[in-house]
Order: C-alpha cells, then structure tokens, then sequence
C-alpha cells in the first residue's frame, strides 16, 4: 500500500462565495489541471503551519480567519509525467487574509463561482468538493405547523433577504390541498432569490407541485434503487447503512442526525459531534448536521466535515 502523502489545501473564498483556483504549471505532474491552492505537509509539521506557508510561498498572501473543514483521501493512478501516489488531503476554508493574491509559482490562478465553474479540466480529487461548495452552509427546515402560515412566511422573507438559499417544506399536518397552497406562495417568495425548494413528500407529488426536488425520510431511501431523475435530492440519514445507501445513490446530499437533543424528541439518542465526525469522514457525499442546531453551531460543524447545518426552529429566529 502507498503511504500517502498529506497535503494541506486552501479554499479561499470571497463573501460571495467566489472562491480560487490555481491551475498546475508545466514541469508538474498533472500540468494544466486546475486545483485548489496549497501543498505538501512537512514530517512533523502541522497542517495549519503547512498551510500558512504554503500560501505564503505560492500566493503572497498570509490566512488571518481559517476554517478547517472535511479530510479526504484520493488514490492518484500513473501517469505518463506522475508516478501514483495516495494524497490525504486537508481542507481549509480561508476567510481573509493579508496581502494580495499572486501567482509566485508560475501558476494560472482564476477565482471562481461555486454554481458555474469556468476552467477544466479539474483534478479528480477535487471535484467533489466542487459539488459540495456549491450547496449553501445552511439548509432551512419549514415550521409552519409551529409557527403558524402567516409568521413562517414573514420569516420566511426575512430569511430569504438574508441569503437563505435552500429550503425543505416539511408539513406532514397539511392535506394535499392545503399543501399545495403553501408550496406555490413558498415558491413565489423564493423564486426572486433563486433559492432551491425540496417537498418532504411523495416523489409524483414533489413533480406535481413544480418544486427543485424530494427529501427523502430514512425509509423511502433504504427501499430506493435509483435517484430520480431531474430533481435535487436529499436524504434523511441517521447511521452508517443509510449514509452509504445515499452515497451509492449518488445523491446531491445527505442530512444526519439527530446530533444533540431538540425540543420535540428531548428523551432520543443523540449522535454528539465525536460520533458525527466519524459517519461523515468515510463519505465524500456532503452531509448537514440536523437536530438542535442553532446558527451559532456551523464553525463547529464544519469543523467536523459537515458542509453545513439544517435547521427547523433555529432558521427562523431573527
């Protein structure tokens, strides 16, 4: 078996979620093919350090504001100008930093949007994630159940004037009828801000009512054997099985939980960050932390390789 190689990775990111890309300059292994910035991690040296220097010696620029993220590990066959090797790759979100970004090694750089991606061709390992960024950090549950129709939809508005960029209409209490309803006034709100719908419902009716796509519970994956075609979908995932069943799916992405206790299931077993962590590191499917969560929670869930947090009550507190 190689022994892999750990390479500490940079995903530097604009506030509007722009983010850069580097293409390898000829001479290297892979020349021509964009990646992420950063490098190889020195024996003893620790990933952060690794990544600071990095940035320093390619880009010119110093990280002030890092983010650890996900770690993931990607077998790279021969090639005719690279031998094969094994990379652990850490991922780091970049936030800000100091000095101006500058191509020091020769390297092409282009800063790029998550939802349209303009160069290629992209190294394998990283093309994953180019997927995951291009999901937003928080996937809002409905409440209206809770909350009433009118103030769920006046915060609803509020959220959507705030980023709120995907959505999951979640009320197993509404007829057919009155879901309908809401469906269409919820799509209409969105519609401006171009923010994704997905109906936790029937997969015809999810067609029906026009919505982006279908959350999944846990059951209806286990028993699905192909991903529907021409919808987002999501799932509800609660173990290892149902996380890999996502995964061979090919689904866009998975929501795991519960990860600590919530109001309306006080007495469950929780998974706890430890446990979380763990799940998510042996999938490249993005994956969002459910249950208890609170806007206050995503450094913490990104930190432990969620791509975000879904959120029912703590979405629509202003």
């Amino acid at each position: 078996m190689i022994k892999p190689i750990h390479v500490a990775v940079a995903i530097l990111q604009k506030k509007n979620g722009d983010f850069l890309l580097a293409s390898r300059p000829q001479g290297k292994g892979w020349a021509g093919w964009w990646e992420f910035p950063g490098g190889k991690i020195e024996e003893g040296e620790a990933p952060e350090h690794a990544l600071t220097r990095e940035l320093q010696e390619e880009l010119g620029v110093t990280p002030t504001d890092v983010q650890t993220w996900i770690l993931r590990n990607y077998y790279y066959p021969a090639t005719h100008d690279a031998e094969a090797k094994t990379v652990q790759l850490h991922f780091f979100f970049v936030w800000a930093w100091e000095g101006d970004v500058q191509p020091l090694e020769g390297q092409t750089l282009a800063w790029q949007s998550p939802k349209h991606i303009q160069v290629a061709p992209i190294l394998p390992a990283n093309a994953p994630i180019m997927h995951a960024l291009a999901l937003p950090d928080i996937y809002a549950i409905s409440n209206v159940e809770e909350m009433g129709k009118g103030p769920f939809l006046k915060a609803l508005a509020l959220a959507l004037n705030q980023g709120l960029q995907l959505l999951q209409i979640r009320e197993k209490h509404l007829n057919d009828d009155a879901l309908s309803s809401l469906t269409h006034e919820i799509l209409t709100l969105c519609a401006p801000y171009e923010t994704k719908v997905l109906l936790n419902a029937d997969i015809a009716i999810a067609r029906k009512l026009g919505v982006h796509g279908i959350h999944l519970n846990s059951v209806s994956l286990m028993q699905m054997h192909e991903k529907p075609s021409n919808l987002l979908v999501a799932a509800s995932c609660h173990d290892a099985n149902q996380l890999a069943k996502a995964e061979q799916l090919m689904l866009d992405f998975a929501v795991l939980s519960p990860v600590l206790q919530t109001r309306s299931h006080p007495s469950a077993t929780t998974l706890g960050w430890t446990q979380f962590k763990q799940l998510v590191m042996h999938t490249s499917l993005p994956v969002y932390a459910l249950g208890g969560m609170m806007p206050a929670d995503l450094p913490t869930a990104l930190h432990c390789g969620a791509r975000g947090i879904a959120m029912q009550r703590g979405a629509w507190q202003s």
